[in-house]
Order: structure tokens, then C-alpha cells, then sequence
């Protein structure tokens, strides 16, 4: 399990590697200069479970609003640096917790040596980070292509720039769009690095497809020990990437707490608006995350009774109306104009 023996860093008030929990990752969309706007948006982030969040600094007004971004949120906030070496140190002064760079694109060795002391000097954790999209030319040519082998060869190259300027606060970053090449690559990075690994499928896509290659992707490489936080990269709301992360940790056994809902895909059997309700009883779940419980929504008397019964609370479907199940003893008959309710009244009453 290298996730287990992965060096420790403190990002802000968290820390990853060495065992620690996998930490969820997202990215906000908004102008960073955009105090207001970046705040509300962080705050819903941190309201579905996002426990580090990304910034980008591409200019000096948005490094400077990082000094009054910190003061309002309560998690720890990455600088997203490309190109331009001193926004990364004017994040730093500004009160960064943790600076994403990759030092291939911020221009030569001095402009490194510059971000890695202003780093040194405030202790801040560096993310090395390497895109299959931004590949040097030269590995290009040396392995025949974009691949695992050459995103792998790139971030050491940059892991030991940084180490021979005395510095190991780091972690890595790799990925591809590919998932099997951006798997493969974690396959051949983990065991080369000590440092922990930060995972996530890039230019996933919208929220369907980019789920099910997070999905595939993020599955293969944790369930292989790798990886110490995680960010789903999709096309849309980015509260989506947080709610999807935390359903990959559960469904690996990584993570425990929230409410797991599952319920059946519907058939000719079904006598209730089972695909309403299911959706009604996702969105309810949402508002406990306290509570670490299965809760079964289910259609129609073949399989619904026992799931229901399996479960820690659950409805079984008939027609126009349900079994409330919980602790696998049945409570009682529930109309189906009353299953929210029923459901929420357990929910909020739950010992």
C-alpha cells in the first residue's frame, strides 16, 4: 500500500501521505479577483465535502485576493500557477497554503530557484505537476508519442530541479485525458517516489462521461495503494466533482460517513415514480452528512423487500404506496405522496 509509506505534508490545517485520509480536491471556476464570487463559491464547495481547494493566479490582482479569500474559508486554498514565476511567490506572500507549478513553464532555473526559496522560507508545500498535453518535445520524440513512460520521466526530472535546490516539501502530480496511459503512469511512478501522489483523470469531460472515466481511472489507481488526495475534473458544477469523489472513496471502502443510497433500475413492475423518488431521496441524503448509513429505495415487491430489509433504512414500492423499513424490521405503510417525509422524519431522528 505506498499511500501508507507516502511522505507526510501539511497543507494549511490538513495533512496528506503516511496513511492519512485521502483528501477531496476541487477547483474553482471563478475569477480569483473575484473575492465575493470566489468565497461563495468555495463556501459550496466546502458545504458537499471539498477539503482542499484550488485557485488560479494568473495575474497579481488574483494573487492578491488569495490574502482575503484565506480570511473567509476554513479549508486549506492552492495557488494554480502557470507561465508567470512571480504569481507564485506573490501567492506565497499572500498566504497560499500549497502552490501547483510546472517548473517547465515558468522559465529557466532562476525563476525556479526563486518560487522553491520563497517556498523554503514559508514552509509551503509545492506541487510538481505534469499534463500529458504539455509533454516536452524532447520525450515526445524519445519514447515515439505521448506516453506513460514519458509523463513519468518529465515529473522526475522536475521532482529532483527542485530537490537539488535543497528543497522536499513536494507532491506530485500526473495526468492524462487517456485513462489507461494516465493509470499505467501511476503504475510506474508510485514506486520511484516517496512523495505523496495527488490523482485525478484531466479534461475528463461533462459530468456523464467525465464520471465514468473518473470513475474507471480513480478506481484502478486507489485500489492499487496510490494516491493521498484526489480531485474529479468535470465539465460543469463543480460541487458535482466533490459529491462524485466522495461516492468513488465509499464505493472503494476509503471513506466512511454520509448516506449510501442504492436503488433499483425500474422495470414493468414498478408502481411508483420510482425514478423521482430515487433522485428526491439522493438530494435528501445530501443534507446528513453526519450520518454513516445505507438507505434502499426500492420499486417493486420481487427484490425490493429484502434490499430494504438489508439495509440500514429503506422503502419498498407497491402500488401507490411502500414498506418503511429500518434496522430490517418493517415500521410501517407509507403512501407514496408521504415517502420524503417519512424518510426525512427517520433521517433527522436517527440514533
Amino acid at each position: 500500500m505506498y499511500r501508507d509509506h507516502t511522505k507526510v505534508v501539511r497543507i494549511g490545517n490538513r495533512v496528506i501521505g503516511g496513511g492519512n485520509p485521502i483528501l477531496i480536491q476541487s477547483m474553482t471556476n471563478t475569477p480569483t479577483e473575484d473575492v465575493k464570487a470566489t468565497v461563495a463559491q468555495i463556501h459550496r464547495l466546502e458545504a458537499v465535502g471539498c477539503e482542499i481547494v484550488r485557485c488560479t493566479v494568473p495575474n497579481a490582482a488574483a494573487a492578491e485576493a488569495i490574502a482575503e479569500i484565506k480570511k473567509q474559508i476554513s479549508i486549506p486554498l492552492v495557488a494554480d500557477i502557470h507561465f508567470d514565476y512571480r504569481m507564485a511567490i506573490a501567492a506565497m506572500e499572500n498566504g497560499a497554503d500549497k502552490i501547483r507549478i510546472n517548473p517547465g513553464n515558468i522559465g529557466g532555473p532562476d525563476r525556479v530557484a526563486a518560487v522553491v526559496k520563497a517556498a523554503k522560507e514559508r514552509n509551503i508545500p509545492i506541487r510538481v505537476g505534469v499534463n500529458s498535453g504539455s509533454l516536452e518535445r524532447s520525450l515526445v520524440e524519445k519514447y515515439g508519442g505521448v506516453t506513460a513512460e514519458g509523463i513519468v520521466e518529465s515529473a522526475l526530472e522536475k521532482v529532483r530541479m527542485i530537490e537539488n535546490l535543497d528543497y522536499d516539501n513536494l507532491v506530485i502530480s500526473i495526468k492524462s485525458s487517456d485513462v489507461m496511459m494516465c493509470v499505467r503512469a501511476h503504475e510506474l511512478l508510485a514506486p520511484q517516489t516517496a512523495y505523496p501522489l495527488h490523482v485525478g483523470i484531466t479534461e475528463a469531460g461533462t459530468v456523464n462521461a467525465g464520471n465514468i472515466k473518473s470513475a474507471i481511472g480513480l478506481g484502478l489507481i486507489l485500489n492499487q495503494g496510490i494516491g493521498d488526495t484526489i480531485r474529479v475534473s468535470l465539465t460543469g458544477d463543480v460541487a458535482e466533482e466533490v459529491k462524485s469523489a466522495k461516492i468513488i472513496l465509499r464505493t472503494l471502502g476509503l471513506r466512511k460517513g454520509g448516506i449510501e443510497v442504492v436503488s433499483c433500475p425500474t422495470c414493468g413492475r414498478t408502481k411508483i415514480d420510482q425514478i423521482a423518488l430515487a433522485s428526491q431521496v439522493e438530494t435528501l441524503a445530501e443534507e446528513f452528512p453526519g450520518l454513516n448509513l445505507k438507505l434502499a429505495v426500492m420499486g417493486c415487491a420481487v427484490n425490493g423487500p429484502g434490499e430494504a430489509k438489508e439495509a440500514d433504512l429503506g422503502i419498498a414500492g407497491g402500488i401507490g404506496e411502500g414498506l418503511l423499513f429500518k434496522r430490517g424490521e418493517i415500521v410501517r405503510k407509507v403512501p407514496e405522496a408521504e415517502f420524503i417525509s417519512a424518510l426525512r422524519y427517520e433521517l433527522e431522528h436517527w440514533q
